[in-house]
C-alpha cells in the first residue's frame, strides 16, 4: 500500500492546494449549514401534519442544529475540521478564505431554499427529507480534498522527539499490568489534554465563549421563523421561501467582502471590531422586525441581516485565531462551535413558547435581538478593559524624564566602558615586555 505523505510546509501558503481546502469547505457550508437552514420551510408543514404548536414544533429545528455544532455528532465532524484545515493553509489572506468558505451557507440557502418548497409540492415533506439526504452524501467527496499540512509551530523539535522515544520504550519495558503503567498513561493522558486545552483558562476565551452564548442564542430563531412570520402578515408561500432566498445570497456578499475588507491592511487591525459591528448590528435589525409587516419592508431586512450575519460568521474563525493562536485553532473552534450547540437547541422553542403565550413574535425577535446586542456590548467592554490595563502597565516607563533616562544611559556607557579599559590594561600589563608609555 502505497504511503500518504504529509504536506510540508514551514508556514502556511496562502494559496495552493488551500484553494482546494477552501473549495471543500464551501461544499461542506453547503450540505451542512444551508441544508439546515433550510428546515424552517418545512416547519409549517410540520405543524400542520403533527398538530402541534410553535413550542413544540421548533424542536425539530433546534435538535437538528444542535446536533450540526456538537462536536461528533451531526455535521460536526465535516463542519468542525473544514473550517479549521482553512486556517491552517492561510494566515495572511485568512478572513478572505473564510469568507469564501463560508459563503457557501448562503450560496446553498438561496439555491435550495426554492428547490425545497418545490420538492414539499411534488414530493410531500417525506419525499423532500429524502432528497435532502442523498444530497448530503456529497460530504464524502469533500472529505476526500482535505490534505493534512505540517506548518513550523506544529512539528517537534529534536529533544521532544528524543524525550518521546525514551518515554514510549520505558513503557514498551513496563509490564502492561502493572499500577505503574496504568499511572503513567493517565497521567501522559492528562498532561496532552491540559496543554491542547490549555486556552480554556485564558480570560479573552472566556470572555468570548460566554459572548458566543448570547450571540448563538440570538442568531438561530429567525431562521425558524423568518417564513412562519411572513406567512402570518400575509406573504405566500413562494414569496416566504424567497425571503429565504435573499437572505442567503446576501450572506454570500456578506461573507465574501467583508472578509475582503477585513483583510485590508487599513482595517486588518480592526477585525475584532469589525466582528463586534456586525453582532450588534444584526441585534439592531431584529429589534426593527416586528415592525415590518409587508414583503416591500421585509426584502430589505432580509438584506440587511443577511449581510453582516455573513459578516461576522467569517470572523468568528479569525477573531478565535487571534486569541488562540492557530496551534490550537482546531480545538477552539470545536469548543467555539459546542458552545453554539446549547443556544440553538434551546432558544427556537423558547421563542415558540414566547409566541404561544403572547400570540405575537413581537417578544421572540426582541429577545433575540438584546441578546445579539448584549454579546456584543460584552466582548466591546472586554476589550476596552484590557486597553485600559496597558497603559497602567507601562505608565511607570513613560513618567520619567527623558533628560534623566539618556543622563542615566550615559552614566551605564561610562561604566561600562572604563571596566572594559581596566580590563583590557590589566591583561596587557601580565604580557612580558609590556610598557605604558
Amino acid at each position: 500500500m502505497a504511503k500518504v505523505n504529509r504536506a510540508q510546509s514551514t508556514t502556511p501558503p496562502d494559496g495552493g492546494w488551500g484553494w482546494m481546502i477552501v473549495a471543500g469547505c464551501f461544499l461542506v457550508t453547503i450540505c451542512t449549514r444551508a441544508v439546515t437552514r433550510c428546515i424552517s420551510i418545512f416547519f409549517v408543514e410540520f405543524q400542520t401534519y403533527f398538530a402541534q404548536d410553535y413550542a413544540q414544533t421548533a424542536w425539530t429545528h433546534s435538535i437538528v442544529d444542535c446536533m450540526t455544532m456538537l462536536c461528533g455528532l451531526g455535521f460536526a465532524l465535516c463542519y468542525s475540521p473544514a473550517i479549521a484545515m482553512v486556517g491552517k493553509y492561510f494566515s495572511r489572506r485568512k478572513a478572505l478564505a473564510y469568507g469564501i468558505a463560508m459563503s457557501g451557507s448562503g450560496i446553498g440557502t438561496f439555491i435550495l431554499a426554492p428547490v425545497v418548497q418545490f420538492l414539499i409540492e411534488q414530493f410531500s415533506w417525506r419525499g423532500a427529507l429524502l432528497i435532502l439526504g442523498g444530497f448530503v452524501l456529497h460530504l464524502c467527496v469533500c472529505g476526500a480534498l482535505m490534505r493534512p499540512i505540517t506548518l513550523k509551530e506544529d512539528r517537534t523539535t529534536p529533544e521532544q522527539k528524543h524525550i518521546c522515544r525514551t518515554e514510549k520504550r520505558d513503557f514498551q519495558q513496563a509490564s502492561p499490568c502493572s499500577t505503574l503503567t496504568k499511572e503513567w498513561g493517565q497521567a501522559r493522558l492528562c498532561c496532552s489534554l491540559q496543554q491542547e486545552y490549555s486556552f480554556l483558562l485564558m480570560s479573552d476565551f472566556v470572555v468570548l465563549a460566554i459572548s458566543v452564548l448570547f450571540m448563538a442564542y440570538g442568531c438561530s430563531p429567525l431562521f425558524v421563523y423568518l417564513v412562519p412570520y411572513a406567512l402570518s402578515v400575509g406573504v405566500s408561500h413562494q414569496q416566504a421561501a424567497f425571503l429565504m432566498s435573499i437572505l442567503g445570497v446576501i450572506d454570500i456578499v456578506g461573507n465574501v467582502t467583508f472578509g475582503w475588507l477585513t483583510d485590508r491592511r487599513c482595517l486588518k487591525k480592526y477585525q475584532y471590531v469589525c466582528y463586534l459591528f456586525a453582532v450588534g448590528l444584526d441585534g439592531l435589525c431584529y429589534l426593527c422586525l416586528p415592525m415590518l409587516q409587508s414583503l416591500p419592508l421585509l426584502v430589505p431586512f432580509s438584506c440587511t441581516f443577511g449581510y453582516f450575519d455573513g459578516a461576522y460568521v467569517t470572523l468568528i474563525p479569525v477573531v478565535t485565531a487571534e486569541i488562540v493562536g492557530t496551534t490550537s485553532l482546531s480545538s477552539a473552534l470545536g469548543v467555539v462551535y459546542f458552545l453554539h450547540a446549547v443556544p440553538y437547541l434551546v432558544s427556537p422553542p423558547i421563542a415558540g413558547w414566547l409566541v404561544d403565550m403572547t400570540g405575537s413574535y413581537t417578544a421572540a425577535f426582541l429577545l433575540c435581538g438584546f441578546s445579539m446586542i448584549f454579546s456584543s456590548v460584552l466582548l466591546g467592554f472586554a476589550r476596552l478593559v484590557k486597553k485600559m490595563k496597558k497603559p497602567q502597565l507601562q505608565f511607570p516607563a513613560k513618567e520619567s524624564d527623558p533628560k534623566l533616562q539618556l543622563w542615566a544611559n550615559g552614566l551605564v556607557a561610562d561604566s561600562v566602558a572604563s571596566e572594559l579599559d581596566q580590563k583590557d590594561e590589566s591583561v596587557a600589563m601580565a604580557v612580558p615586555g609590556y610598557n605604558p608609555t
